[in-house]
């Protein structure tokens, strides 16, 4: 065997994140996304929302104002996500600190959408950057789609006021848990042909330039009348567009976006990303966001975009990978765009690098700085053929590791409970025509999902692990006959 290699996990040219619940659709455990994809994402979208000033606060929307009628997903009296248990008097035993917790296990980090009430004292904000901070390199997106007018927050404040709100919450943030980036998601460019500003620009341009990351959400198909009316022809409560003049207007905004911060470039993405199965099919949903994914890959200005999330993994309606099973909430129906975007997230375009480093021997120290900073390390392994048996044993103390680990493009999950991991899977889909030589890669993400003060300066972005040995690797090329 040729000797073991440190590597590095960096960026991908253009990054995938994937929504994971919202007031469409439950949360689906890491486990299951990661089996039914084949890889982790750079970062797992979470939506939530905090209104604690609020008389029925903690209670969802939902169940808080069952007797309500409503007409509209977004007539409640605060936005119908799943709530913030933590902030002032709360606590982060519970939601999103679990979820977000399973997603970092991962190998991935966590994008954490939050409507806040801009109301709230600075004492609120506060206590919400010193909750977030143990979680690594995570994103932070305040009051989406700002420049809209359904959700409650732009129904409690006027533009102006959300947008200072927005900029208070960034320098709070940014001086308290440096770690935690913000995105700012607003309208962007909608209407070129009335010129180059984008939309509310003068309320927004301060936002724009104290932000970390900027971002728009495109849907180029989507239902929003869902789940009070059916889209159909002669409808208005949905809409369509080309997938071109979506690439545009986004490109348009990143632009518009650059020159009112002086030239300055920042990350830009697109927080919400689909095309809505309920007014395309679940054909034309699947060559939508291929061609859009193709034009990314294709355009000979590369740089300017960064990454997008696709929304979401299970919905209710047909905004998802899967469909919720409407007979079971925990049993998803899979889509045509499924296997197309599966396709997507395994082209090298989106995939994350692997650049190779010195070599390494055991001990071997990891160390996870995120999903686009991570060093781990890889074994060379010779196959005489598509395998019948490969599996890998950790012994000893190694048995409590948490890992994340690829090998012939297919990513696996190993828990601190778990012993051996079966890699046969990696060949099912992927057979071995021949005779081949592969890489065993291995990194370590926090086994409890939250980065400890040990005292390290780094601790909020870095973690530190070590496989004292070489694990056990079974691989046979033959079946028991007898």
């Amino acid at each position: 065997m040729e000797k073991i290699k440190k590597i590095h996990m960096g960026p991908a040219k253009c990054a995938v994140d994937l929504g994971d619940g919202s007031e469409r659709g439950e949360y689906v455990n890491q486990d299951y996304i990661l089996n039914k994809m084949g890889r982790p994402h750079r970062g797992i979208s979470l939506m939530y929302c905090y209104y604690p000033l609020d008389e029925t606060w903690p209670a969802r929307a939902r169940d808080a104002f069952a007797d309500k009628e409503i007409a509209f997903q977004w007539d409640y009296p605060y936005d119908d996500y799943f709530t913030y248990k933590g902030g002032i008097g709360g606590t982060t035993d519970g939601e999103p600190f679990t979820c977000m917790q399973d997603v970092r296990r991962h190998g991935q980090d966590v994008i954490l959408t939050l409507t806040i009430d801009p109301n709230v004292s600075d004492e609120h904000i506060e206590k919400i950057a010193e909750e977030l901070k143990p979680y690594g390199r995570m994103q932070l997106r305040i009051n989406h789609e700002a420049t809209g007018n359904w959700f409650s927050f732009n129904k409690r404040a006027t533009y102006q006021q959300v947008a200072d709100f927005y900029v208070r919450c960034h320098d709070i943030i940014s001086k308290i848990a440096p770690n935690v980036k913000t995105i700012l998601c607003i309208g962007g460019i909608e209407h070129p042909e009335k010129g180059e500003e984008i939309e509310m620009e003068k309320e927004f341009a301060e936002a724009v330039r104290a932000t970390d990351i900027w971002s728009v959400d495109k849907y180029m198909a989507l239902h929003w009348g869902w789940p009070f009316d059916v889209a159909d022809e002669g409808g208005t409560s949905f809409g369509r567009s080309k997938v071109a003049d979506i690439y545009n207007l986004t490109k348009l905004s990143e632009k518009r976006y650059k020159f009112l911060c002086n030239g300055e470039k920042k990350p830009m993405v697109m927080s919400e990303f689909n095309a809505d199965g309920d007014v395309t099919g679940p054909y034309d949903q699947a060559d939508m966001v291929k061609e859009f994914c193709d034009m990314l890959k294709n355009d000979p200005e590369q740089g300017w975009f960064n990454g997008f999330t696709f929304y979401q993994f299970r919905d209710r309606g047909r905004l998802g990978l899967e469909i919720e099973d409407p007979n079971n909430p925990d049993c998803g129906i899979e889509q045509p765009v499924l296997k197309t975007y599966k396709e997507i997230i395994h082209d090298e375009y989106f995939s994350p690098k692997m650049t190779d480093e010195e070599e390494a021997q055991f001990p071997a120290k990891l160390r996870w700085g995120g999903a686009e900073d991570a060093e781990g390390i890889s074994i060379p392994l010779h196959f005489e053929k598509n395998p019948t048996f490969c599996e890998i044993t950790f012994e000893g103390e190694d048995e409590n590791l948490n890992l994340m680990m690829e090998i012939n493009g297919k990513w696996f999950y190993k828990s601190p409970k778990a012993k051996t991991i079966d890699f046969m899977p990696a060949f099912f889909e992927k057979p071995l025509t021949g005779e081949y030589d592969l890489e065993l890669k291995i990194f370590a993400p926090p086994a409890s999902g939250i980065n400890e003060d040990d005292g390290r300066e780094d601790w909020t972005i870095n973690t530190y692990s070590e496989i004292k040995a070489m694990p056990y690797i079974r691989i046979r090329f033959a079946p028991i006959l007898k």
